[in-house]
């Protein structure tokens, strides 16, 4: 890995996803490469970015393209192209185990398991994230956003998300 490369990792790092602000593009594993081509014609560094949203109909990746093409701009990464490829499609076995940590931080339990383990969400035995029970039940398969389903727990009767693993 480059210098510039690296540098862009750590750039990207730095950019909250619009939807759970607390995770970076990074923990969310949707960035899939990072190239630097400093041998163009013009002098100027090309940036290849090769990203896979959450869904392909996301409706943040408009938002998360804009953010990091303004941060990359302003470190000096003026040439700048964004690749999205839906194949193979993102997936919660993709987060990082630190972004799975800011999650249950943030009052979302984090995604159990791996996603082709297909466990049915009223059988799996979510951890509330406010107090540590097990004794947690199913609402609704459908959160804030598609990506979670809501849960309360017995224990605190408070609700909460789960991000669900796909």
């Amino acid at each position: 890995m480059t210098k510039s490369e690296e540098e862009i990792w750590q750039i990207l790092e730095k950019i909250s996803d619009p939807e759970i602000p607390v995770l970076s593009i990074i923990d969310l594993g949707i960035i899939r490469s990072v190239t630097v081509n400093d041998n163009t014609l013009d002098g100027i560094s090309e940036v290849l970015i090769h990203y896979t949203p959450t869904y392909s109909a996301c409706p943040a990746v408009d938002m998360i393209n804009a953010e990091i093409g303004v941060s990359l701009h302003a470190a000096g990464f003026k040439n700048l192209h964004l690749k999205q490829k839906l194949f193979p499609a993102w997936t919660t076995d993709w987060m990082s185990e630190a972004g799975k940590e800011k999650l249950i931080q943030y009052g979302i339990a984090a995604p159990i398991g791996r996603s082709c383990d297909n466990g049915k969400l009223e059988e799996l035995k979510i951890v509330c994230p406010q107090c540590g029970s097990n004794q947690t039940i199913l609402i609704s398969e459908f959160s804030s956003t598609a990506c979670k389903a809501l849960y309360k727990c017995s224990s605190c009767l408070e609700p909460f998300d789960y991000f669900k693993c796909h």
